[in-house]
């Protein structure tokens, strides 16, 4: 660290997160290095006292921290690479979204340039960086983390460790993910058939976001059905889903919007009936999502 405490950042993709992370470093008073393909995307950045690095290497060069906040593992494979041999005794750390596999795939990388890692996934918006109650987590060797904890709790206050397990971020990333852009797609069809009325999306807001809050409270107790395998004791059934599919095919004719979207969620709820389950908690769905172990 430097003299003041500020650990020296590097930050490498400029996109929008990428913009905002390094903007709550700058702001934090950490000597802040940045680098992106298009460099007219560090202006405003340098503006307010980053430095833009000529190169990536040069860039990795500079901080003993490297950020890099790409679209995916593979595009962060392709940036980083020319900058492979800068990265001995560094730290990276990646907020990048992808799978488990390229998680695990990138730590081998890291280590082959003799750089320590930490994967990572920033779960809100670029505007809401640096607030405290901004969630990030990250997974990897515990000592890196405890390291750097407090540089990195700059980006976010609520700021979380899930284990050594090097592919434990990227894991929870995809499993929370999951939920945006089905939920989303809710919104968004519902919009449709309100502004199909002559009314506007923005009247749903109150009641949209009181489902969303009944959604919050009634998950821990879905959680524990799966945990525990009893899907005897329901709040909602399987049946009561089944029942209501006929209405949402007739919502489409109605509304005159593609309703298209929700048939492979209707097939999981017919093949749940199917399976033994419409007496069932609706949580029981998992046991139709859950693929039969292959042999050998």
């Amino acid at each position: 660290m430097t003299g003041d405490n500020r650990t020296p950042v590097t930050v490498i993709g400029l996109g929008l997160m990428g913009a905002a992370l390094a903007d709550a470093f700058v702001a934090a008073g950490h000597p802040t290095t940045v680098w992106n393909r298009s460099p007219g995307k560090a202006a405003p950045l340098v503006a307010k006292g980053a430095v833009q690095a000529g190169s990536v290497a040069a860039a990795v060069a500079a901080s003993p921290l490297v950020i890099a906040c790409l679209t995916t593992y593979e595009a962060t494979f392709d940036a980083l690479g020319p900058a492979g041999g800068a990265f001995a005794g560094r730290t990276l750390v990646t907020l990048n979204s992808g799978t488990p596999a390229g998680a695990r795939r990138m730590a081998v990388w890291a280590g082959e340039q003799g750089a320590r890692f930490l994967d990572g996934a920033v779960k809100n918006v670029p505007s809401a960086v640096g607030r405290p109650d901004t969630l990030l987590y990250y997974s990897g060797e515990r000592a890196v983390f405890d390291e750097y904890e407090a540089t990195l709790r700059v980006l976010g206050g609520d700021t979380v460790h899930l284990g050594e397990e090097v592919d434990l971020a990227a894991l929870y990333e995809m499993a929370v993910g999951g939920l945006l852009l089905p939920a989303l797609a809710g919104f968004f069809q519902g919009a449709a058939l309100m502004t199909a009325r002559g009314r506007t999306a923005s009247s749903m807001i109150p009641y949209t976001t009181k489902w969303l809050e009944m959604i919050i409270s009634v998950l821990p107790g879905f959680a524990a059905e799966i945990d525990s395998g009893d899907y005897s004791q329901p709040g909602s059934t399987v049946g009561i889903f089944h029942e209501a599919l006929a209405d949402e095919a007739q919502l489409g004719v109605e509304g005159n919007i593609d309703v298209s979207w929700q048939e492979p969620l209707h097939d999981l709820v017919r093949r749940a009936v199917d399976a033994g389950h419409r007496d069932h908690s609706i949580s029981a769905l998992i046991e139709v999502l859950r693929k039969p172990e292959q042999d050998g």
